[in-house]
């Protein structure tokens, strides 16, 4: 099999995992964040696998396939809003040298994508996020959730880098 021919067949895989997660994600919303993170690390195994374009096109397809082919649209729009885009993001972070840089940048990147769902969703905060503490404490909250949700990210993908990509002889 060819380079190019590998890298799109795995391309594919990575998307149609994807989506079938946000699938499960649209029909079980009780998990529905935990999935949608879920999601995201099949973006990272192609970021990991085939380099961070390919993780992009997965992101892209998995996010047009999902708003498409899914019934309920939040488990793809949280994909689209932050799970989705985040290891591409972060691939391309952590090769800044500097950790204090790379964790401004991420926490950056973070807070963008939740003003862009605070916008969405302020009208159901009933008022709470109208008062400039309410503002602050979802920041704030959000921040330290964020930041225990990338350890457990790079965790996971270096459990993925140790166990499955270096078994199966898929890095490039």
């Amino acid at each position: 099999m060819s380079k190019k021919t590998r890298k799109l067949t795995l391309s594919a895989l990575f998307a149609a995992l994807s989506v079938a997660s946000l699938y499960i994600a649209s029909v079980w919303p009780t998990g529905q964040y935990g999935i949608v993170a879920f999601a995201s690390l099949f973006v990272a195994a192609a970021v990991i696998d085939i380099g961070p374009a390919y993780g992009f096109y997965v992101f892209i397809v998995s996010s047009a396939l999902g708003m498409l082919l899914l019934p309920n649209k939040a488990a793809p729009l949280l994909f689209i809003l932050f799970f989705g885009y985040y290891p591409v993001v972060k691939s391309i972070v952590e090769k800044i040298g500097n950790r204090v840089v790379q964790w401004f940048l991420k926490l950056a990147v973070f807070n963008a994508a939740l003003s862009v769902i605070y916008l969405f969703l302020k009208d159901m905060l009933l008022g709470f996020s109208e008062r400039i503490p309410g503002i602050l404490a979802i920041y704030l909250l959000g921040s330290a959730v964020f930041a225990l949700y990338d350890y457990g990210f790079s965790n996971a993908l270096r459990l993925y880098k140790e166990r499955i990509s270096k078994q199966t002889g898929n890095r490039e």
